[in-house]
């Protein structure tokens, strides 16, 4: 059980029985974190299944969080003390790019497999028989084998 944070759920379920008293947005380095008021006890708003802080690298978007998810819309602190823009180690997915780059390459090969087959069928020349391809294919391997021998 995480002791340290609470997830955005339980603080919503917090908000609905009026337990918090206040939030304030706290400067980390890296980005914002919250930080909400219950009763005497004050609680970092966390990441999901884990005991860490929930980090916001834009202010606004903490506070665009804090307002549409959690509806406060009031903050008793904001404080930039330790705040810095430096990214925190290990923030993003090294594979990320690589995943992204992937998939763009196959939604493009889709457009184009897709393309030529709409092509292959508004095609108006005339369709030949497989039994008149095969026919004329057979004659030409007879001559090569005679040639050959």
């Amino acid at each position: 059980m995480n002791t340290h944070t609470i997830d955005t759920a339980m603080a919503k379920r917090l908000i609905e029985t009026a337990a918090i008293r206040g939030a304030a947005i706290i400067g980390r380095p890296g980005g914002w974190s919250v930080v909400i008021k219950l009763g005497k006890q004050d609680k970092t708003l966390g990441v999901q299944r884990s005991d860490k802080p929930r980090i916001w690298r834009s202010l606004d978007r903490c506070v665009e969080f804090l307002k549409k998810e959690l509806h406060i819309a009031r903050f008793e602190l904001l404080d930039a003390t330790n705040h810095s823009d430096i990214a925190l180690i290990g923030k993003s997915r090294a594979d990320s790019s690589e995943r992204l780059r992937k998939a763009h390459e196959a939604a493009a090969y889709d457009v184009w497999f897709r393309k030529q087959v709409q092509v292959s069928i508004d095609d108006l020349r005339p369709e030949i028989p497989h039994d008149v391809v095969e026919a004329k294919f057979a004659a030409k391997r007879e001559a090569l084998y005679k040639r050959i021998r």
